[in-house]
């Protein structure tokens, strides 16, 4: 009998897209901006949740190649820490884009913002509205993004010659009561933070949530930042403050370079970097009280 190799079937006309949880308004952005492309080149998505789990993102990496995408395009769970089931698309030659959360073991083309610069900026505003004892707090300790913007705040804090405290650093898992027992943990310690950087909206939510339990105002007691810029964050009370991550623009970014390496495998890796902005709201402007 013929041996037939079992990884020259016939592949679909689609991408398989695998994000860590649709209800994040970046995700949701970023397919909207994958689909945009995809379809004009008569591709179809197949759009997945690995709900931050490490062992769900591997099964779904292994169905989509069993079934045959033309290619991958990626955002990690909070929770992988092995890259193995990426590693097999290198060997099955299935393109593979990653994009907002990546990792430097898989050498692939990339679609990110500049969370370094990000996180420097916001803490740099944190600073220059008066903040004194500036908090972060990142995403599970995995995620390289979180690890990055953590050295944009530290160095931030460097440059002005002010201390970089352990006690002020923190990271929360994602869930919303997590969210908020990290919350409560840096503003019910006896010298509590008056500026604060949160992984994201929902983080820095929790935050808000915990200050008003607390009884400090916002702004004046505590400065508050997120990251994602939600539709929800003008609707808040305070308005929140947050970094605008070009979300759509990153799934049309990714798509783009997925069709790229469909259509030729070899070509040179990419690594895009799209510019974020801070938009000043009301939870860090102490000047309007």
């Amino acid at each position: 009998t013929k041996h037939i190799n079992p990884f020259s079937k016939k592949k679909i006309r689609a991408v398989g897209v695998i994000v860590p949880s649709i209800k994040y308004h970046l995700y949701a952005m970023a397919i909207s901006g994958i689909e945009e492309i995809l379809e004009k080149h008569q591709m179809q998505i197949i759009i997945c949740q690995s709900n931050e789990s490490y062992e769900r993102e591997k099964i779904l990496v292994k169905e989509l190649m069993d079934i045959g995408v033309s290619g991958l395009i990626v955002s990690l769970a909070s929770e992988t820490k092995d890259f193995d089931h990426f590693l097999e698309t290198k060997k099955r030659k299935i393109p593979l884009v990653f994009f907002n959360r990546l990792c430097d073991e898989v050498e692939s083309d990339k679609v990110i913002i500049d969370n370094f610069k990000a996180a420097y900026d916001a803490t740099q505003h944190l600073i220059s509205v008066g903040c004194k004892r500036i908090a972060y707090i990142g995403g599970p300790k995995m995620l390289q993004i979180s690890s990055t913007r953590l050295l944009g705040y530290k160095k931030a804090l460097v440059d002005a010659h002010m201390p970089v405290e352990e006690k002020f650093i923190e990271n929360s898992d994602f869930t919303r009561e997590g969210n908020l027992s990290t919350a409560r943990k840096l503003l019910y310690s006896p010298e509590h933070p008056d500026g604060v950087l949160a992984f994201s909206d929902q983080v820095a939510i929790g935050v808000m949530l915990a200050a008003k339990e607390r009884g400090l105002k916002m702004a004046e007691d505590i400065a508050i930042i997120g990251f994602n810029n939600e539709p929800i964050d003008e609707l808040l009370e305070p308005s929140l403050t947050s970094i605008d991550q070009p979300s759509y623009e990153m799934g049309v970014e990714s798509a783009k370079l997925i069709i790229d390496r469909i259509e030729d495998y070899d070509i040179a890796v990419s690594r895009k970097v799209l510019k974020s902005e801070l938009v000043i709201r009301n939870s860090t402007n102490k000047n309007k009280l």
